[in-house]
């Protein structure tokens, strides 16, 4: 399964890098105000790709500080649970006759 799993990254890798040398042509990109960028195209897809995985990393930060904090928190009531003793009810005595 795993000798699979490899021959599939390898073969997405070939892949990416076929359609990365055939799209070395320069393109440019326009920005506001007049600026604007040449760079080959697979430069500029890099860049945005780049740009797009800060921003879904930075977009999951507070879900991450909060799911840590939770943690912790129930990591304290599970170890203050666990070093205070039980309490053994005794069954209640069957009625005599």
């Amino acid at each position: 399964m795993k000798f699979i799993v490899w021959l599939i990254r390898v073969l997405v890798f070939v892949l990416l890098l076929v359609l990365a040398l055939s799209n070395t042509q320069t393109a440019t990109l326009n920005f506001l105000a007049g600026y604007s960028w040449q760079a080959p195209l697979i430069l500029i897809g890099l860049a945005f790709f780049v740009v797009g995985l800060l921003a879904g990393l930075v977009s999951s930060l507070p879900a991450l500080f909060r799911l840590r904090m939770e943690n912790g928190r129930l990591k304290r009531e599970l170890r203050v649970a666990r070093e205070t003793p039980a309490v053994v009810e005794e069954p209640p005595m069957p009625p005599l006759i």
